[in-house]
């Protein structure tokens, strides 16, 4: 199979990973969009060394989430207000209920891009359904930092959303 194929592939199965990654780290559209073709980019380099240690979604996380620390470290820029891709609403769920529900995402995206980027990492990971093994490889850290990681990101969104995560 070719890179092209390949990458291609990656993207495709990989791409709303890489998308809430990206929306983790930024929250302007236009900046996001910037985010997303450096990830892009990385991931089109790295693919080729990519040996299978690793789960293939652990490797594009940790792509993922090396340029989206690298974006952020690099703007030294505070998080902003914006949406992160809106979800269509269920024709099941009333308006209000939808509404109800598209706020408390909102608080909730906007109190986990608030948190020190250690934490957010894990915790988007977490979010993502990472188990703690895949998420302390993708950060190159032990799973009993993940433990502590992730306890301390639950306390501060607790804190930040008023007991209510």
């Amino acid at each position: 199979m070719g890179a092209r194929n390949r990458f291609a592939e990656v993207l495709q199965a990989h791409g709303g990973l890489i998308s809430r990654i990206a929306a983790s780290y930024e929250a302007d559209p236009a900046l996001r969009d910037d985010l997303l073709q450096e990830i892009a980019l990385a991931l089109w380099r790295a693919l080729p060394r990519w040996r299978g240690e690793a789960g293939l979604r652990t490797f594009v996380a940790r792509i993922a989430h090396n340029r989206g620390a690298s974006h952020v470290l690099g703007e030294q820029r505070r998080p902003r207000p914006g949406a992160f891709p809106e979800d269509l609403p269920d024709p099941g769920i009333a308006p209000e209920q939808h509404a109800h529900a598209r706020q408390e995402g909102a608080r909730l995206q906007a109190a986990v891009r608030a948190l020190p980027l250690a934490l957010r990492q894990a915790v988007t990971l977490a979010l993502e359904g990472f188990s703690h093994a895949e998420i302390a490889d993708a950060l190159g850290i032990r799973v009993n930092a993940v433990d502590v990681r992730l306890s301390r990101a639950r306390q501060a969104l607790r804190e930040q959303l008023g007991g209510t995560a």
